[in-house]
């Protein structure tokens, strides 16, 4: 018998319930037919409904509990009602913190058949990995509200950027870049954020000598975010800060087939704790228990859980079906142009596995 892959679930709020399941069903159809892949999961029920009955998003000893498994599949947290600050630092970002998940991975790539909004480009001009810097930066939680309500009020967020920090995520792109013989983007704003950016730059610059062989290129946010839509191709592998990545991620979303195919992993490489998978569509309550969530965001979100255990060959074939659905729409959800619901989108998924 194999060890099990402990998984943790969080379906969390909205759809998340209903896309995690179809993810969840095509681990299992996976762990069915191969003797040596075996998935052990556990669910967990906390976010923003739960937040409304107990007043917290996660047990008290929520992070010892997760500590024991090897990865963490999240559906979606947030809802109306639910402050985002409080579904996002209580739940979210508590567990990106605690467990030093310290590397966001989020593909921008064109699948064969998604739709784009860019005229006259192919899958062959957007096929990009955005590496985010995903445990400090602009979203350290660093700052101060002062004279709260009174007319000289002021409120401060500091971002923080250390040695140590910059350095790592930055040498990870790096190798990405080197073992995938792709170039290598950074983004950052050094022309106004005179400190912490002019200090990515230098990092950035330094860690580029122990990488000769990679071809390496530097822009400014707002450049790189016109050149995200006008010249895609330009970019193979991507590194930027905490904030700047969680924004030009999702415009990458925007060009790639919409939210519904934008999937992320939140990584500690060092494998000390567990690592976090998850669509980042968001909860989509407006369309809550309608089952027409497009799963496909999810798929890909285990498809990088796979990669991640190793079990690369199963990977690859998530994806690549994922873009035959995509290129056959047959079974497709509402906002991809099909009329299939959220199950009958996974029941194809195992179907056309089946067939392998």
């Amino acid at each position: 018998m194999v060890n099990p892959f402990k998984i943790a679930v969080i379906p969390g709020d909205g759809i998340g319930p209903e896309v995690i399941a179809e993810g969840v069903k095509v681990l299992k159809y996976i762990e069915s037919v191969d003797e040596n892949i075996s998935f052990d999961f556990e669910y967990f029920p906390w976010g923003c409904e739960y937040y409304v009955q107990h007043g917290k998003m996660m047990d008290d000893d929520g992070i010892e509990r997760l500590q024991q498994f090897d990865a963490i599949y999240l559906g979606a947290v947030g809802y109306p009602g639910v402050p985002d600050h409080i579904s996002l630092w209580d739940l979210l970002l508590r567990i990106r913190k605690s467990f030093d998940q310290y590397v966001n991975v989020r593909p921008i790539k064109l699948l064969n058949g998604a739709p784009t909004v860019l005229k006259d480009v192919t899958p062959d001009d957007i096929n990009m990995l955005v590496i985010r810097e995903n445990s400090e930066g602009e979203y350290a939680g660093a700052g101060d509200r002062l004279f709260q309500g009174k007319p000289h009020e002021v409120a401060l967020q500091t971002g923080v950027f250390s040695r140590k920090g910059t350095e790592r995520i930055i040498r990870y792109a790096f190798n990405i870049a080197q073992k995938e013989n792709r170039s290598l983007t950074s983004i950052s704003k050094a022309n106004a954020l005179n400190y912490s950016m002019v200090f990515w730059d230098e990092v950035f610059e330094e860690i580029s000598k122990e990488y000769p062989d990679v071809e390496t290129h530097s822009y400014l946010v707002d450049a790189a975010s016109m050149f995200f839509v006008m010249d895609p191709k330009r970019f193979e592998v991507v590194v930027t800060s905490n904030l700047f990545g969680d924004i030009i991620t999702d415009l990458g979303a925007g060009i790639t087939g919409g939210m519904g195919l934008a999937a992320g992993a939140n990584l500690n490489p060092e494998r000390n704790f567990p690592s976090m998978f998850e669509p980042i569509h968001g909860s989509a309550p407006d369309i809550a228990g309608k089952q027409i969530a497009n799963p496909l965001a999810t798929l890909w979100s285990a498809s990088q859980m796979l990669e991640f255990f190793g079990q690369a060959e199963w990977a690859e074939k998530v994806l690549t079906l994922i873009e035959k659905m995509l290129v056959d729409k047959t079974v497709l959800t509402p906002d991809l142009g099909g009329n299939a619901s959220t199950s009958e989108v996974g029941d194809h998924m195992v179907e056309l596995l089946k067939q392998l």
